[in-house]
């Protein structure tokens, strides 16, 4: 097995023994960004000096005995986190040359914890878009199928998890943008709950929606991401004070003998599911049965709403977050503007995609006067039903199940000139954030045409760890032929 392929896990136990070094898994994973992400895109900084010197310092805390699960290990972070004295670009013109004064947390507890941050990952502008072809610098490609889209806004992350360009990375999710990508790509993607990781750093798209997680290439990985990267933060107003378990300690469940998975009424008649989807699906249903859990079906009855409503509470945020990009204080500014107002108005159109620009005017219009209580108000109160129907839904079940994505992997440019299609390939992952609640996608099987797909599971707030159980049983349950994107 070459080295860029190991696990985190895997990986960790060889540099422990030192059967092999940090610089040499490091060197490694530096290679295979260099020979396939000419393909992929998935990078859009790659910090080659800065990691090499991470893993010097990395075997040298090993060769003393102080390491921790991730010390030594090659990462990357999606390109909206702050890294201090690394290019932080949100995927945008915009922000092409902003260089941050200071680490996200999770930055910081990732460098604490001694992992290798080897770049900076791709990702739609600002967060928004489910296919990373609204990146300001290039589409991210699947490495399954250089041809289709990785999902997004995460796709950099889930894309260089699977073509082995990095052995973990972070991820933001607003409405689906870990889990959605981690279903496209085949790799393990998990939303915890808002408020249990710092959102510290995090450049901001929707503040009440925003939650940043680990994309792994197994469910273990993403458990060891989650020790290191959760927990209290008070630079973070809206992180919780609460105590961080060991995740891992959540993984040796064997049986799924007592637990009761809720099966959506309303996500089985949902419009425009691929019959291979759901099949897979079905069949996974099935196989947890087989493992011992009891499956009963439960109601969301506001579910039909939750495309709506999202799609005026995020783009309302996102236009208040992004107002402070107005080429004055960083960022790019247009120079050829005489006048203020002016330099305002082409900064902006000239730094802001399509996308970016369609969500500051869908928000901007909703939070006029006249149409706040129409629009954002009615939109906050279909939250809090929808949140309602999961506070009912837990009381009868531990977790819910669904699909992540309506298909498998579309075509690069299929959806890029339909905004309303796009929207409504996250109807299954856009309520766990409207809710705050916690959700994982992990593999679930393939389709026809060798696209991965993922199965959802969703879980009450800060129950990261009966999500991760499940996870973990079902990956042992399933024991996918281990498949390979071939690059």
């Amino acid at each position: 097995m070459n080295l860029w392929e190991l696990t985190i896990h895997e990986a960790a136990g060889m540099l422990r023994k030192k059967e092999i070094s940090s610089v040499e898994l490091t060197t490694a994973v530096l290679n295979r960004i260099a020979a396939v992400d000419d393909k992929i895109a998935a990078y859009i900084t790659v910090c080659a000096d800065s990691a090499m010197d991470a893993a010097n310092a990395a075997d040298r805390a090993i060769a003393n005995g102080r390491t921790t699960p991730l010390t030594g290990i090659p990462v990357a972070i999606k390109d909206l986190m702050c890294t201090k004295e690394i290019r932080t670009t949100c995927g945008s013109r915009i922000l092409e040359n902003f260089v941050p004064p200071y680490d996200a947390t999770v930055v910081e507890k990732l460098n604490t914890a001694g992992a290798v941050i080897v770049g900076k990952l791709n990702m739609d502008e600002f967060a928004m878009g489910s296919t990373t072809e609204n990146s300001g610098f290039s589409p991210t490609r699947n490495p399954w199928d250089i041809t289709r889209i990785p999902g997004g806004s995460s796709g950099g992350s889930a894309a260089a998890v699977a073509a082995d360009m990095c052995l973990g990375a972070l991820g933001s999710d607003t409405g689906g943008s870990i889990r959605q990508p981690a279903s496209h790509c085949g790799v393990v993607g998990l939303k915890p709950t808002y408020g249990r990781v710092s959102r510290y750093g995090l450049v901001a798209f929707a503040s009440s929606l925003d939650q940043i997680g680990p994309l792994a290439k197994d469910v273990t990985d993403c458990a060891l991401m989650m020790n290191a990267i959760a927990g209290h933060d008070p630079r973070d107003s809206t992180s919780v004070p609460r105590e961080v378990p060991d995740y891992t300690l959540s993984l040796k469940k064997e049986t799924l003998d007592g637990m009761v998975i809720g099966i959506p009424r309303e996500y089985g008649s949902t419009e425009g599911v691929d019959p291979e989807v759901l099949g897979l699906i079905d069949a996974a249903i099935r196989r947890l049965e087989e493992m011992g859990a009891k499956c009963v079906e439960v109601s969301l009855p506001h579910t039909e709403y939750v495309v709506a409503a999202y799609y005026v509470i995020a783009p309302c945020e996102a236009s208040s977050n992004l107002a402070r990009y107005d080429g004055v204080k960083y960022g790019y500014r247009d120079a050829a503007s005489g006048q203020l107002l002016e330099m305002y108005r082409t900064t902006r159109s000239a730094g802001f995609g399509r996308e970016v620009q369609r969500r500051i005017v869908i928000g901007t219009y909703a939070l006029s006067a006249g149409y706040y209580d129409a629009y954002y108000k009615k939109a906050s109160q279909v939250r809090t039903l929808i949140m309602s129907d999961f506070k009912k839904a837990f009381e009868t079940c531990d977790v819910l199940v669904s699909p992540v994505a309506p298909t498998p992997a579309l075509k690069l440019g299929e959806i890029s000139d339909d905004p309303l299609r796009m929207y409504l390939s996250d109807i299954f992952t856009l309520s766990a954030n409207m809710a705050g609640i916690p959700g994982i996608s992990v593999p679930c099987g393939y389709s026809a045409g060798g696209l991965p797909v993922g199965l959802q599971i969703l879980g009450s707030h800060f129950e990261e760890s009966t999500i991760l159980s499940l996870a973990a049983a079902f990956e042992r349950g399933l024991a996918l032929t281990d498949r390979k994107p071939k690059l």
